[in-house]
Parts: structure tokens; sequence; C-alpha cells
């Protein structure tokens, strides 16, 4: 008798087995994401390549190009300070005026929202991060999981143009958890596929692209650089 009743016992757990198998295929999350360390340079050209750069924020839209120097809009000269008395002469030596500069053949210039010459360090710092800029980590999610990279208000998206006309785009989302990189799409298709790849790109592009609309502005002659504004500390 204990011999009959063996098959039955394994066919009821069997049974109960299934059953609680299915139970928790139907409970399984979503699909983490699938994360892929290996380093790799975020876009392929070089900095000499951009001629043309356009810059969205949550609060501003700015665009710049790359034009000869003798095209370029001048800035208005720094107000002249109030004339003083004519000092008396002394034995002190003159001091002589600094060389300039060396022109340069091109220049950066705003051409929105106003046409202005462009602050130089600004470009080259946001241009240098573009073209240098390497990827920590690649990851694949779902279209359902935008929002939790900050895909859904991105801090900033920069549409650059390059010399063959080849136009290339960078989406920022928000930075990881340790502030270690930011999440970034590269050329991102529209619309979204059903998979989309994401990679943590330098946190320094986020202080490249969070500046105050005077920051981006080359200052009057004789007037000092105005200090660049960083994003608030976490």
């Amino acid at each position: 008798m204990k011999l009959q009743r063996t098959p039955l016992i394994l066919l009821i757990s069997a049974l109960l087995l299934g059953g609680v198998v299915f139970a928790l295929e139907r409970q399984k999350p979503a699909p983490t994401p699938t994360a892929t360390a290996k380093s790799e340079p975020l876009f392929s050209f070089k900095e000499a390549d951009i001629k043309q750069v356009r810059l969205t924020t949550p609060t501003q839209k700015l665009a710049f190009e790359k034009v000869p120097a003798a095209k370029a809009a001048k800035p208005a000269a720094a107000p002249k300070p109030a004339t003083s008395p004519t000092p008396q002469a002394t034995n002190t030596p003159a001091v002589l005026p600094s060389p300039s500069p060396v022109e340069k053949a091109e220049v950066w210039q705003m051409t929105e929202p106003k046409k202005v010459l462009a602050e130089d360090a600004a470009i080259a710092f946001l241009l240098n991060q573009l073209a240098t800029g390497t990827s920590q980590q690649k990851l694949t999610i779902q279209p359902n999981q935008l929002a939790e990279f900050g895909f859904d208000k991105p801090t900033a998206t920069v549409e650059v143009t390059l010399a063959d006309q080849k136009k290339h785009r960078i989406v920022l989302g928000k930075p990881n958890f340790n502030r270690s990189g930011i999440y970034a799409q590269i050329d991102p298709p529209t619309p979204a596929n059903q998979t989309i790849t994401v990679y943590l790109a330098p946190i320094d592009l986020e202080s490249a692209v969070t500046r105050s609309l005077t920051d981006w502005q080359a200052p009057p002659p004789g007037a000092a650089s105005p200090a660049p504004t960083l994003p608030p500390a976490p």
C-alpha cells in the first residue's frame, strides 16, 4: 500500500510546486537595467570639428557658431571711470601697457537669444567635455524607466553641427547616486526604441551646461571675466 501512495504524493507535490512557480512569475517586477562596465568615448569627433552649438536647458535656449573674427559682433566697451585730477609728476617709471594678444582667425559668437561675442572659456570647456569625455558605464533600459534616470526633465540637451554638416546630440538626465557621473543619451532615436542605451557621462558636463546667460557672454574690453555659475552642492 505504501508503494501505491508514493506516485500520488509525488504528483500532488509537482502540482503544488508548479502553482508556486506560476504565481512567482506573475509577480516578477519589471526588468532592471542591464549594465556593461566598459569605458568608451561619448563621440568620435574632435573639438576643432565643431562649428555650431545649440544648448537647451529648463531655463534657457542658446545658440553659438564659430565665425571669422572680422565678422564677429564686438562687445560693448566697459564704462570709463570718472576723470580724476591730473597727477603730479613723480620719478616713478611709467607702466607700459601689456601687448595685445594674438587675434584668432575664428571666434565663437552667440546667435541666440542675442548676437554677442561668446565667452571663450565657457565654450571651450563645453566642447572639450563633448569631444574628450568617456562613458564610465553603459546601461540598457526600457522606455518606462526614463524618468528614473532624469530624462523626463532633462538637465540639458546639446546639439552640435560639425564642419561636414553632420549633427550629433546628447541629452543629459540626472547625476547618479554619488554624483560621480551624469546619465546621458547619445544621438537618441526619435521616437524611442523598445530598449534605450544610457551612458554614465562625466559629471563635469553638468557644470559645463549649467551657466547663466551672463556667463556665456564675453565681458566688455577691460572688464574681468565673470566667475562661472556652478550647480549647487548636493
